[in-house]
Order: C-alpha cells, then structure tokens, then sequence
C-alpha cells in the first residue's frame, strides 16, 4: 500500500485486506462524539450511508449535501459531519453551522483538512487510514464502523482469506449483471455496495443490493443468463439462474459484512476491464480544474 503508484492502482480486494490490517495492527478507533440528544448528521456518498448505519435507531437527523441548510429546521441541538477527507462539501457544511452558531463535531481523516480549521482542532476526530486511490475510502469508513461495533479485524481478515477468497470462481467477472443479497441487518449498509459499484463500473455493469427480504418484492421477474446471484451468509435467495453463496462468520457484524462485500466487489474488478485505473487520472484532472475539486488527486495518502 505504501508502494503503488497511479499506474499500478491496488484493486478494492487488496485494500479491503489492508485496512483490516491496519486496524489489526494498531488497534480499534477511539471516538468519542459528543452526546448531542437530536444531531443533525451530514454526509455526502458512502460517508452518509456510514453515519446512517452508526447512528441507526438514534433521534439524529440525517443530511446531505443537498440538504444540510434546511437540516436546521428541525433545530437539532448539534450536527457531526463525516467526511474522510474534510474537504468539498464538508466546508460548505462546516461554514453553514458555524456561521448560524450550531455545536458541530468534524468524523475526518485528514488532521489537515479544511472543514478542521473551520471548526477548530477542538471539535475536529481524527482517525487513521491507509495510503489508497481516490474514493476507494476503504480503511476510513470501515475504521469509524470499527470504533462503534468494536468487531476483531484479525478475524475476518482470517475468515476471508480461507472462508471467501477460496470460493469465488475464476470467472466471477464474465457475467454481465450482478444481485447482491445481504442480511437484513445490512440494509442501512447495501448503499456501500451500490456506490462502488458506481465507482468502479459506472453504467458498464448492471448491478442491484437487496436484502433477502427485499428480494421478495418482485425483484427477480425478468431473467437474464449473464446475471449472477450473490448472497452473502446462510440464507437462500429465492433465485433462479447462476447462484453464489458467500459465507459471513458467526456473529458477524456490519464490519464484516463491509469487508467480505468489498472484498468480493474488489474481486469482480479484479476480472473486469480495468476501467477505473484507465480514466481517473483524467478524472481528477478534469475535477481538479473546479473551486470544489481543488487539490484532489489519483492517491489519497
């Protein structure tokens, strides 16, 4: 991780098993949020689908970044933004709450960024990441899940090297679409999947997330012959064409979920034309010439 370079990108499943690495080695997160009774939680992608699944069930209010203004309408009596590199949108957010007086917490990656400075180094977590291409944010959402369900990353690193890795076929990649079903614990989490696959693939792959439940609901009407079935732990999807069942450990947590799905995700890329490595550095250049993609770049460190 320390040695790729914008030629040779890792692939989701190399830094899936890093992260868990990372955390293996140097311990769960430590994060302590201040106790606000009705927050107002923002966040934009996959660190929105992430605080969902931390603050599920709470009284917290969520937002994006199409909505954060109107957010203080319901005059919460604090607001966390998660935001992995304290940047884009997290300094929109940031200079809102703090021009209108709101208690605001900063969930980052990034001790330097600017949403930070904003707040201050006071109301500003900050917690440990791998070095990994842009919007991959493997090891930074994946930690903040650690720090709230305090799951054992050596274990799953364990359980997906000799439970997951050795069961998916070779060919898992020649098929053209792609159902994912997952516990229905995992429902806040199944738009993890869908973003990276949007990532990844964009519109080249057909893909769709359900839970088990969800897949009830007249889902698989229209069958397709180059579409696989892929559910993640011990239940059945009631699906007819290619099937592939993907164990989860016993107990498992949404940590684990996150990692054998990305992990599997990473390996389907794996497989695949290597369209992301082939167009983001143009995208981040194309990006970069904009107020709001000033200084990004092809590896996040």
């Amino acid at each position: 991780m320390d040695t790729f370079t914008e030629d040779s990108l890792p692939s989701l499943s190399t830094c899936t098993l890093a992260a868990l690495e990372l955390f293996a080695d140097q311990g769960l997160p430590q994060v302590k949020i201040p106790d606000y009774h009705k927050p107002v939680i923002v966040g934009s992608g996959n660190a929105k689908t992430t605080a969902s699944i931390l603050y599920a069930g709470t009284n917290a209010i969520f937002a994006d970044e199409n909505n954060y203004q109107q957010a203080l309408d319901q005059k919460p009596d604090g607001a966390v933004i998660f935001s992995a590199s304290g940047e884009k949108h997290a300094t929109l957010v940031a200079n809102y709450y703090h021009s209108h007086h709101l208690n605001t917490t900063l969930l980052t990656c990034n001790p330097h960024s600017s949403a930070g400075k904003i707040i201050g180094p006071q109301n500003t977590i900050v917690t440990a990441k791998n070095r990994e291409p842009y919007t991959y944010n493997t090891s930074t959402y994946m930690g903040w899940i650690l720090a709230k369900t305090r799951e054992n990353p050596s274990d799953i690193l364990d359980f997906i090297h000799h439970q997951v890795s050795p069961y998916i076929p070779s060919d898992i990649g020649n098929y053209q679409g792609y159902l994912l079903v997952t516990p229905e614990l995992f429902a806040n989490g199944n738009r993890l999947f869908d973003v990276k696959f949007t990532e990844l693939f964009a519109r080249r792959v057909a893909r769709d997330i359900r839970t088990f439940e969800e897949l009830k609901h007249a889902v698989t009407v229209i069958p397709f012959d180059q579409e696989i079935c892929i559910q993640f732990g011990s239940q059945h999807a009631d699906f007819v064409g290619h099937q592939l069942s993907v164990p989860l450990p016993d107990n498992f947590g949404f940590a684990a979920i996150m990692a054998v799905g990305y992990y599997t995700i990473g390996r389907i890329q794996e497989t695949k034309p290597q369209w992301f490595q082939q167009n983001i550095a143009n995208y981040i250049k194309q990006a970069s010439s904009t107020s709001f993609g000033h200084g990004l770049s092809v590896i996040v460190k």
